[in-house]
């Protein structure tokens, strides 16, 4: 079968969307990114950048974007380490990553220059506070692209050479990116990579709160898990509603219809993919799925489901 394309895994959080992206990643043609990298998406990523570059440009808009993307690369990916202990850099390749990262620059500089520090503590505006204050800061002028696909081309280079660089290493065509709220942003991903594929796992909706609430990065209450989510899965259908998905590689799948059916479920999957079936060591599994089933008392699941009276039946659900 021909090389498959790129692939994006995206869902609410808490749906499935690691253990999808572990199975699609044991195929013998996918690599699996190992951990989310965040830069494409996050505020001060990848995203932000290209919107500053051109519809939003102004010199102080494009400098502040740039130096967020410049601070996301160099200290705060560098910085954080999965549940392995590893980094995005080790995981990527850490020289391939410092290079990757080191030829962005020029090609999104359009001028460097010096600027006269403001004097801080006991200075003054011709006298600095003391022998380590600096006396000038580096500022610089991003370029401006009135065509926004010549932005797009550079930064996927970027994703080209760490994600595919890792894939190559583990001897496979193409890798698997996973963040959930990649669901929020199709659109620039497939900007970024236009032959990729989405994968959209989905869960019931009262599942997922039930489980956002044993979460410590999340709110520990019905109504603040609402708070959390209602606005998640409305824009989502907001988005779904308006998008022109044709040419569009977007695959959308249930995890319940997935532990139902497993090796029927899996060769479809794989084959919306464009790759051959293979049984991977990592399945889903209905009883795991139903454990959430008995969380709230009908009082509760009752509230819940009227606050997400129009989100369960769009979502598939009844």
């Amino acid at each position: 079968m021909p090389s498959p394309s790129p692939i994006f895994v995206a869902g609410t959080g808490r749906s499935g969307t690691s253990r999808i992206a572990d199975i699609i990643g044991q195929h013998p043609l996918i690599h699996r990114i190992p951990m989310e990298t965040k830069f494409l998406i996050d505020p001060g990523g990848l995203r932000d950048l290209a919107d500053a570059l051109t519809d939003r440009y102004d010199p102080t808009v494009a400098e502040d974007a740039l130096h967020r993307l410049s601070d996301f690369l160099t200290v705060r990916v560098p910085g954080r380490r999965d549940d392995r202990g590893k980094t995005v850099p080790e995981l990527v390749g850490e020289q391939r990553y410092r290079d990757a990262v080191q030829q962005l620059w020029p090609r999104l500089i359009a001028y460097t220059y010096d600027e006269p520090a403001p004097a801080e503590g006991f200075g003054n505006a011709d006298r600095p506070a003391g022998p380590f204050v600096p006396l000038s800061r580096r500022r610089v002028v991003p370029r401006y692209f009135s065509d926004r696909g010549e932005l797009l081309l550079i930064l996927r280079g970027l994703v080209d050479t760490m994600f595919g660089g890792a894939a190559a290493d583990a001897g496979k065509p193409t890798w698997c990116e996973k963040t959930p709220f990649n669901l929020l942003c199709m659109d620039f991903l497939w900007e970024l990579v236009p032959d990729a594929t989405i994968v959209h796992i989905k869960r019931h909706p009262v599942s997922v709160l039930a489980s956002h609430l044993d979460q410590p990065w999340a709110p520990s209450t019905v109504d603040g898990a609402l708070a959390y989510l209602k606005p998640v899965y409305q824009q989502w259908l907001t988005w779904k509603n308006r998008a022109d998905l044709t040419g569009r590689r977007y695959i959308e799948v249930k995890a319940e219809d997935l532990a139902a059916d497993w090796p029927g479920q899996r060769r479809a999957l794989f084959a919306r993919l464009d790759v051959d079936d293979f049984a991977t060591a990592k399945t889903f599994q209905s009883h795991k799925l139903a454990n959430r089933n008995d969380q709230f008392d009908g009082e509760t699941r009752e509230f819940i489901e009227e606050a997400l009276g129009e989100v369960i039946p769009a979502m598939g659900y009844e």
